[in-house]
């Protein structure tokens, strides 16, 4: 059986290929578990052997994989709001988390508003978005 060792390359090139074309991991354990049974394959080993130990390093790269990937890849929902953070906006109604009022104005679109660290900020200061939170800015007061 000459021939299989080409059948993994084959195997292999057609996993990097679907890894490549696609947003997120897919396939990418199916070329760990062809590339070590390519280099099986080329001592003539028997098939049913070689297929067993492509089944194996296959579950073996995903098992240990998968949980790193996971934990690595943060899924972001971005939506138009994900902007404001970093931005200047300019208090309209004072702000007072004690009172929980306050509004902000910032690229074009007034946003309820608290402050990060609990003061009151007067309306007309500069602040600066730090996070959103559900539908209200955190803000701090704008340095400079």
């Amino acid at each position: 059986m000459e021939y299989l060792p080409y059948l993994w390359l084959a195997l292999i090139v057609l996993a990097i290929v679907v890894e490549g074309v696609t947003a997120q991991l897919v396939s990418i354990w199916f070329a760990v578990g062809g590339l070590v049974t390519l280099i099986v394959s080329l001592f003539q080993v028997p098939f049913s052997v070689q297929l067993t130990l492509y089944v194996i390093f296959t579950a073996v790269a995903l098992v240990v994989s998968r949980p790193l990937v996971k934990r690595l890849h943060v899924k972001r929902v971005d939506t138009n709001a994900g902007r404001c953070i970093g931005q200047i906006g300019v208090v309209t109604a004072d702000i007072n988390n004690t009172l929980a009022k306050g509004q902000v104005q910032v690229l074009g679109n007034v946003w309820s508003a608290r402050s990060a660290d609990g003061s009151i900020i007067p309306a007309g200061n500069n602040v600066k978005i730090r996070e959103i939170q559900g539908v209200k800015l955190i803000v701090e007061r704008a340095v400079g």
